[in-house]
């Protein structure tokens, strides 16, 4: 293997909280040194002046989904892995809402081959196992025998209706010693909703999904959580009083870590009307974005105040983690009216960059507050060791140009969905090298 002396780039380490310029060697795969300047170095070493760039640890993202098994025209797992080292993620937690899905042992172990099978560079994929069988949430998988195996935790990633399975299902887990991953929606007060409930969705003229389909599944699930002790991970918050309900809950001693997806932090429900005032000046391209069907999610774009309220609660450490929620969709999928598009947008090679600079840079966010959400803190929630910057450690990290520019479009992406509200729009930022030992 290569060796390679990076000099002058900023080190990111959330692990160690050290945010720094420094030199970098790495050798065989391992990072052999960092040192504010490394002088003496083997004469095969290939040198890089790094200035203006960032060097951190891979990322690590606690769910998406993936096309392969039974919907390849939307993504496969070699494109997925392909896409996720490109946006610099080296670690992606896959959901188990495949055809067929993951809830039984046979057929992890044939995605877990099929990986195997793959030509080396990607990213590396770890799988939820389903909590019901055929994640309908009518009744448990086989958990015990899933347990067995390598799965990361417990997921459907879908709703469950049915407070009395919830409660079996943690009772049953708790021993089992894996986790577990509940989104809190109730379908009955969503409905046929598309955004989220207020004074936009009504002048937008689409149904509204009112912020209580989200928080009183969670209030019910934080009950269940009380009650059997088992560890839970809340996903996909998107509302204020959530992130209420959840400081109250750790502040109570629960043991619940939460996540809110990505775009959820950089847009609100304005950015679907097309006015800057709707979106309270917070989404700078809003009059791009009008009535796009990729903004179409589930659960919806929250209205400003949510937004604020979610970004707080990542910064106060309230919520743990940013997930990519990466979930491909093809062209024709999507090319319909807004209410009858597949909620869901791709993510993966498009969240550092956007995320750096629509909060770092306006300065909501340090570095390190980002690098640790997108990185050790997601790594934490599926139960595994953070990667890290420091000498002795296999070389798990990615190097980030804030200022390189590109076109998001179908040759720039690994992906093989497009499915992107910034489709046709040139950002800054792009990760240069990804390393995976």
């Amino acid at each position: 293997m290569s060796r390679e002396l990076l000099q002058n780039v900023r080190v990111l380490d959330p692990v160690s909280g050290s945010d720094r310029i420094a030199d970098i060697l790495i050798a065989e795969g391992n990072i052999k040194a960092v040192e504010e300047k490394i002088a003496e170095f083997p004469a095969d070493t290939e040198v890089r002046d790094c200035r203006g760039l960032i060097l951190g640890p891979g990322l690590t993202d606690i769910y998406s989904h993936s096309g392969e098994p039974g919907f390849e025209d939307r993504e496969t797992l070699e494109s997925l892995m392909q896409a996720a080292a490109a946006g610099g993620f080296t670690r992606v937690a896959i959901l188990p809402d495949t055809s067929p899905p993951v809830d039984n042992l046979a057929g992890l172990a044939l995605l877990q081959q099929h990986i195997r099978n793959l030509s080396p560079g990607g990213s590396r994929l770890y799988f939820w196992g389903a909590l019901t069988a055929g994640v309908k949430g009518q009744q448990m998988a086989e958990l015990g025998e899933l347990a067995s195996s390598a799965i990361v935790g417990f997921a459907d990633g879908l709703p469950l209706s049915n407070p009395a399975l919830v409660r079996r299902l943690l009772e049953y887990i708790k021993p089992l010693g894996k986790s577990v991953a509940l989104w809190p929606c109730d379908r009955t007060l969503a409905g046929n909703g598309a955004v989220r409930e207020g004074a936009v969705s009504v002048r937008l003229g689409l149904p509204g999904i009112p912020a209580s389909a989200e928080t009183s599944a969670l209030a019910a699930i934080l009950e269940l959580v009380a009650s059997a002790g088992t560890p839970v991970h809340i996903m996909r918050v998107s509302t204020a009083r959530s992130v209420e309900l959840i400081r109250d809950a750790k502040a109570r001693g629960l043991p619940v870590t939460a996540s809110v997806t990505w775009m959820h932090l950089l847009l609100n429900v304005g950015a679907i009307s097309g006015n800057s005032k709707d979106s309270g000046g917070k989404n700078a391209l809003t009059a791009l974005f009008a009535y796009d069907p990729n903004l179409r999610l589930e659960p919806p774009l929250g209205n400003l105040s949510d937004q604020l309220a979610l970004i707080q609660a990542v910064k106060d450490g309230v919520i743990d983690a940013i997930a990519i929620d990466h979930n491909p969709h093809t062209y024709e999928e999507k090319t319909v009216a807004f209410a009858d598009s597949p909620p869901g947008a791709i993510g993966l090679e498009l969240a550092l960059p956007l995320l750096w600079h629509g909060l770092v840079e306006t300065g909501e966010f340090s570095a390190l507050e980002l690098w640790r959400v997108l990185s050790a803190g997601p790594a934490v929630c599926l139960g595994q060791t953070p990667a890290t910057v420091a000498p002795g450690v296999s070389a798990e990290l990615i190097l980030f140009d804030p200022e390189m520019s590109w076109t998001v479009e179908g040759p720039s992406l690994k992906s093989r969905s497009a499915n992107t509200p910034w489709l046709g729009k040139t950002i800054a930022g792009k990760v240069v090298q990804t390393w995976i030992y």
